[in-house]
């Protein structure tokens, strides 16, 4: 089956740190599949994240997406994939309408592609009555249905997913995994990573664990809480990475 994400020998430190926060990393991520990458605080989550999606340069090893290494493709690659960070990517003062218009011309699409887009996914994420109402005075429920609006704007192959989820209500978190499942369905590849280890278990068919900057285990998950006789992703989670804090 084709890689939607092929990581090989990838190491990374920020400039003037010793410190490696990415440590001869391979991974491959086949398309269309519902990837989870987790492990604790500090682990090299999001820095993997960041990486991946080109937001940080690396200089050691390789990270292609559907074939193409990203630091010779910079342009090619940003129609593949979509990113839905921690943080909220958009413009506080606009509208969703507003920034999805901004966002969409921005991955290339044209007006009537936009306003096709538009009309689809706020009905989807259930904004269509705050259309024009600027995102500043959302709740931080409607903000994470924005953020991942402007994420699918394009259409990705591959949707990457840094805590879509975090400080939304059950019911928010619901529909968002349950429209992530529809995606995929279709066939975008979701590459995600949370702390929600539950909202995680019923999502990921595939996992990867993380710790220190290295993989410390990559199967199904149905494999690996047979491999490790652990009955949930949390067990697993504990099982591999210790029960200390980790700061």
């Amino acid at each position: 089956m084709t890689n939607a994400v092929h990581i090989k020998n990838l190491d990374f430190s920020y400039k003037g740190s010793s410190q490696k926060l990415i440590n001869n990393l391979s991974l491959h991520i086949q398309k269309g599949d519902r990837f989870g990458i987790f492990g604790p605080n500090g682990a090299g989550k999001t820095t993997l994240m960041n990486l991946v999606t080109g937001l940080l340069p690396y200089s050691s090893g390789s990270i292609q997406l559907l074939g193409n290494e990203i630091k010779s493709n910079r342009n090619k690659i940003k129609k593949f994939f979509g990113f839905v960070p921690q943080d909220f990517s958009f413009y506080q003062e606009l509208s969703p309408a507003e920034n999805m218009e901004f966002f969409g011309a921005w991955a290339g699409l044209n007006k009537q592609q936009i306003q096709q887009r538009i009309d689809e996914l706020l009905t989807i994420l259930s904004l269509t009555h705050v259309r024009n109402t600027p995102v500043k005075n959302f709740s931080g429920g409607m903000k994470r249905r924005v953020n991942l609006a402007i994420a699918v704007m394009h259409e990705p192959e591959i949707l990457f997913l840094d805590e879509p989820t975090v400080g939304v209500d059950v019911q928010t978190r619901y529909a968002i995994i349950g429209y992530l499942k529809s995606l995929n369905e279709k066939g975008t590849t979701l590459v995600y990573t949370s702390h929600h280890l539950k909202e995680a278990e019923d999502l990921c068919n595939t996992v990867a664990m993380i710790d220190e900057g290295n993989i410390i285990v990559h199967d199904s998950l149905k494999n690996l809480l047979k491999d490790y006789k652990q009955d949930g992703l949390e067990g697993l989670f504990l099982n591999l990475t210790g029960r200390a804090y980790r700061d």
